[in-house]
């Protein structure tokens, strides 16, 4: 007996929550690159406050600083993200031979990382500068896209995973992994003080809005 191919799912798509949900992320999302733009100046009081706590807390908690060094530089770093992507590209394509599936992670998570780098130089924000610093970074502040790329990897993959009716322990497992990577990452970005608040949240956003418009184009594919 043969599986069912990735590229056909047992399950109908509703197609009019991921639209919603797809448009509610566009919406915050633009909401939220437009007040960091402007620097707005209540975002801008409230992303001084929580930097500057935050980094007084990393200078006096060495040990757990790092920590969270090893977790952004290497377990949750967008090259360990893709490195996840692409090892799910090759298992589609080679043992379940979902070719469009596969093709269609791989865009996706590489538009990703090019509508990233066009925000970061249009926006130019600078990042936290600090006398004592615990760590650094280069480049433009927002989004953050150690947060974007984690959101956009692990919720592709989350979906796929889900979508495709996963044991019930499996699930919770992966679902508990990914849910801690997301979030994780970006405590670490703002702890360490290489990002605003603000940067971490705009990540999140515009990496759940790709992955809902993600989903519908692949909704639409297995429709027609």
């Amino acid at each position: 007996m043969h599986s069912a191919p990735v590229d056909s799912p047992p399950r109908p798509p509703d197609h009019r929550t991921t639209t919603r949900a797809a448009a509610a992320l566009a919406l915050c999302s633009a909401l939220l690159l437009t007040l960091v733009a402007v620097k707005w100046r209540p975002l801008i009081s409230v992303d001084g406050d929580i930097a500057r706590t935050t980094h007084r807390w990393a200078v006096d908690e060495s040990g757990l600083t790092h920590t969270f060094r090893i977790l952004t530089d290497w377990v949750w770093d967008p090259w360990t993200m893709r490195l996840v992507c692409a090892v799910a590209v090759v298992w589609l394509a080679w043992r379940r031979s979902a070719w469009w599936t596969a093709l269609w992670l791989a865009a996706t998570c590489t538009l990703g990382g090019l509508l990233q780098q066009t925000l970061k130089a249009a926006v130019d924000r600078p990042r936290p500068v600090w006398a004592d610093p615990v760590d650094s970074a280069g480049y433009a502040a927002f989004p953050s896209g150690h947060a974007m790329t984690a959101t956009v990897v692990c919720g592709l993959l989350l979906w796929l995973l889900h979508h495709y009716g996963p044991g019930r322990a499996v699930w919770r497992t992966a679902l508990a992994v990914g849910v801690v990577s997301v979030l994780g990452v970006g405590l670490t970005r703002v702890w360490l003080g290489v990002h605003w608040p603000s940067d971490v949240v705009g990540g999140w956003l515009l990496g759940a809005m790709l992955v809902a418009l993600a989903v519908l184009v692949h909704q639409r594919k297995i429709r027609s």
